[in-house]
Parts: C-alpha cells; structure tokens; sequence
C-alpha cells in the first residue's frame, strides 16, 4: 500500500508526554495539530511517575528476574509485582505472553532494540528545550541505586553487565554504605551497599508535561480535553474521527497515543498486541536532607525523586484494570518499603496519593509506527518508559508520518509484529 502525501491536518489523541511531544514535532514540521483528550493534560501515567530519564537502564520489562517471584509472592498486595486474583482472560493472556518474554534470550533480542532509542533519548529532550519548552531536564548530581546488603546489590550488578554486554554502555561507581550516605546523607544506617549511576537526569513530571502542553498550545495547535474519542475510521482521502460529545471532524492522519487504552481504537486496524495495565503508586513527603537527585531501592522496587521541597516516592507494579480504584495497601506498602532505608523522611504525613496505569506490552516493547491503514498511527505500550522515550518516540513518529519512511530505530517497535 503507498503512503499518502504528508499530511497538514493530524489528530493526535492523548495529551500525555508521548502524544503531546508528538504534537510538537509535528509542528516543528509544519503540520496543523489537533490534541484530543478524555480527562486532560497529563491525566493518566504522565503525572505522578518517578520522572526518571535515565537511558542507561531503559531495559525490556520482562525479564528472567520476574519469574522467580513466584506465584504467592505476586499474589501479596505489598508484593513489589502484585497481580490481584481473579478471571480475567484478556490478563490471562498478557501474564502467558510477558512470562514467556522472560527468558535470557528474549531479554536480549529486546534490548538490542532499545539500544538506539536509549543513545538518541536525551537529544529529542535538549530539541523541546531548544524549541522553547519552558520547563528544564535536571542533570541528576547523584543517582544512587542503594542496598541492605552486596548481595543484594550483584542483582543490578549482573543487570548492568548484560546491558554492556548488549552493546550499552553506562558508568557507575560501587560503594560502601558509608560511601552511600556520604553522597547521600538520605540514606539510613541500614543501606551496606550501593552503586552511583552517572549521566542520568529526572524531571517533575506533571509540571514538564503540563509546559508542554502550554507550547503546543502556543505554537497554534487546538488542545481539546475532556472529550473522548470513541470512533475512528479510515475512509481513504481522510481519517473521520468521532468523539462521545457528537462532534465529528475529518483528519490525514490520526495518531493514537492513549496508553493503556491503546487497543481499544487501534485493535480494528490491525494491532492485535495486548496493552495491559501496569499500575504504579506514587506520594509526596518532607525530609530532612532533600536529595540531590533520584534514590533508588531495586530489591524493594521503590523510586524516589526530588521535587522541589519535597520527595515523591513511587513504586510497585500492579497487572489489573486502569479504572481500578486507588489501594491504600499498595500505597502502605511502599511507605513501610522504604521506612527503614530513607533517614529523616515523614512517610506518614503523605500527600499527593496517586496511582497511574502504565502500558505495558507482553514482549516489553513500545509500539509505534503505522497500523493497517496508512493514515492511523500508534505511539503507546512504553510500560515504565514512556517519559524517557515519549520525546524521541514523537521525534521519530513524525518523521515517519510526514515522509512515509519508517526510521531504523522504530522497525523493532512495529505495531502489527
């Protein structure tokens, strides 16, 4: 099927970091840019996630580590990887699919595909700062992955060896706990172990989403949230896109970038690739001593970011639906995780209580680029990703829509594999 000529007029729905840093390239391209959203800017997994950039460990989701949890083990509400019991067979069929990823050989064929898109994140960051976009990356001055013990510690240990066997390189230093809390004075006496990531950065998410949004506006785009879009159809000179308010507006192009909801628009247009929920906890607490930069705990699987005053603290992953409420057991359950590592933190005056729901895919890879019909496009399944990609997905995805060649990086991303 040929590719039809470069489009002037692009759809794009989802107004997170991947669909409005999409919107902006395809300004930066002359295009005419309409966002459409159900809730608002930054309303799903964009807002309350760790805000990590950090390529260096950008790794498929899947990955042998996972499988020895164990099935009681993800059956437990404090489990880092909970996945709550019940029947449901579109899960059913993920959990077969992302257990089946998990093996050594799988982990490398898919980090081999995230390496070119990890060497290129942070350019497609400066661009968005270059073009205007008035709200800074921050360079993390430490960013500290910290342990009870070094055994604990050979777990990341080994991870960052296969990444540089993968053909990605990143630096870091091994320290002592003491050496930890010399860095970080954040950490408690009970940290023994630690490794010092360099060349990363971290951003507050809601507020650099929420700029991006303020500079799609201004460069000219229609920005419309609170509005769902429940039909789209190709109909060969034109994308018809339907929205539950009765408005009806034809478009060249759509671009769907709506997380976890992916494959309810995309699924007639040939992406058959399930995108689950992946739901993510996060709040906010005073500390004594703010950190420099993002502290992680990888045995517990838990994130914290500086931000501004405060310190968000995120984590878990949790397999079920997106519109499942808030559990105030998953949140405890990070809070008591991270009690005895962090020194001076008030976890239980907390604020900003959220959940977002992650897209994830079985195989741990995004998908992007055009579907069936040559006029509709995915961006989405970036699982816990999306933040760090969603610059440089929209960068490559635009290049794609306007000159109907698939960028080499985005070939292993392909939305009807």
């Amino acid at each position: 099927m040929s590719s039809p000529p470069s489009p002037q007029r692009v759809a794009v729905v989802g107004a997170g970091m991947v669909g409005l840093a999409t919107a902006w390239f395809l300004q930066e391209r002359g295009v005419q840019v309409t966002v459409l959203d159900r809730t608002g800017v930054a309303a799903g997994a964009s807002w309350g996630n760790a805000g990590w950039l950090t390529p260096g460990i950008t790794t498929p989701l899947p990955e042998p580590a996972v499988l020895r949890y164990g099935l009681r083990a993800v059956l437990s509400p404090s489990s880092p990887v909970y996945v709550p019991p019940r029947a449901d067979l579109r899960l059913l069929r993920f959990l077969t699919g992302f257990a089946r990823h998990s093996t050594p050989t799988k982990w490398r064929t898919a980090m081999r595909a995230y390496i070119p898109m990890n060497r290129r994140a942070f350019e497609a960051f400066d661009a968005l700062a270059d073009g205007g976009v008035a709200s800074m990356t921050n360079e993390a001055k430490s960013f500290i992955a910290a342990y009870r013990t070094e055994a604990e510690r050979s777990v990341l240990l080994d991870e960052l060896a296969h990444i540089h066997a993968a053909g990605q390189g990143i630096e870091f230093d091994v320290l002592t706990g003491a050496e930890a809390r010399e860095v970080e004075p954040a950490l408690s006496d009970a940290i023994g172990a630690a490794i010092r990531l360099h060349d990363q950065r971290f951003i507050n998410p809601g507020h650099y989403v929420h700029a991006l949004a303020d500079s799609v506006r201004a460069r000219g785009a229609s920005l419309v949230t609170g509005t769902e879009v429940v039909d789209i159809r190709d109909e060969s000179a034109a994308v018809r896109v339907v929205t539950a308010d009765g408005a009806d507006e034809r478009y060249d192009a759509v671009v769907l970038a709506t997380g976890t909801w992916l494959g309810d628009l995309a699924r007639r247009f040939g992406v058959r690739t399930v995108v689950q929920a992946g739901r993510g906890y996060s709040f906010s607490v005073q500390i004594e001593h703010v950190p420099a930069g993002p502290v992680y705990f990888p045995a517990q699987r838990v994130a914290c970011t500086p931000l501004g005053d405060r310190l968000r603290v995120a984590g878990m992953m949790e397999f079920r639906s997106a519109e499942a409420p808030l559990d105030p057991r998953r949140i405890l359950a990070i809070a008591e995780a991270a009690r005895p590592l962090l020194r001076g933190a008030d976890l239980d005056a907390r604020v900003d209580e959220w959940v977002g729901a992650r897209p994830c895919t079985p195989d741990g890879l995004p998908l992007i680029g055009a579907t069936r019909s040559p006029r509709v496009f995915a961006a989405g399944g970036h699982g816990m990703w999306g933040i760090t990609l969603g610059p440089l997905t929209g960068r490559l995805l635009t290049e794609q829509i306007t000159t109907g060649r698939q960028p080499e990086e985005l070939r292993p991303f392909d939305p009807l594999r």
